[in-house]
């Protein structure tokens, strides 16, 4: 059974580089969890897509109590985690997200700007529980022009 989730959880990281080691670079960002969602990990990738930047996360879990299946609410915002501003794109066409058998979920968002033009100024990405759920903020990260390039 071990094996089975080792096996699962090389499959998906070799997946992950291998998208993130093409010739279009990558930015990776972790998301510290909130006091809500204390304990658990995430981390989102962007993507440059040319004219859209593509984001992919992985969170390790969310607030007991959440209901099924789970329900997430992502956001880039300018400024920083510790000083937000605004939203700047709101990625909620879609809030569905996909259960890992490695224990978390993942799920997919895109925003209409390239990621160049993203880096150029301070911005966070923020992941929020659905309102049935009361709409915690669970994940923060900030988007550094410095963010480890893959």
């Amino acid at each position: 059974m071990k094996l089975r989730y080792s096996l699962a959880a090389l499959t998906i990281t070799l997946g992950v580089y291998g998208c993130t080691s093409s010739s279009n670079h990558g930015v990776f960002v972790n998301l510290d969890a909130t006091r809500q969602n204390a304990g658990q990990i995430g981390n989102v990738t962007l993507s440059d897509w040319g004219k859209q930047t593509g984001l992919s996360f992985f969170i390790s879990g969310a607030p007991m109590g959440s209901t099924l299946p789970l329900r997430l609410y992502s956001f880039i915002n300018k400024g920083s985690c510790q000083q937000p501003g605004p939203v700047a794109y709101a990625m909620n066409d879609r809030v569905n997200t996909e259960r890992q058998p490695i224990r978390g979920w993942t799920f997919s968002r895109s925003v209409p700007v390239a990621l160049p033009e993203l880096l150029t100024s301070e911005h966070h990405i923020l992941v929020r529980t659905a309102a049935t759920d009361g709409n915690v903020d669970i994940f923060c990260g900030d988007i550094k022009q410095t963010a480890v390039s893959k």
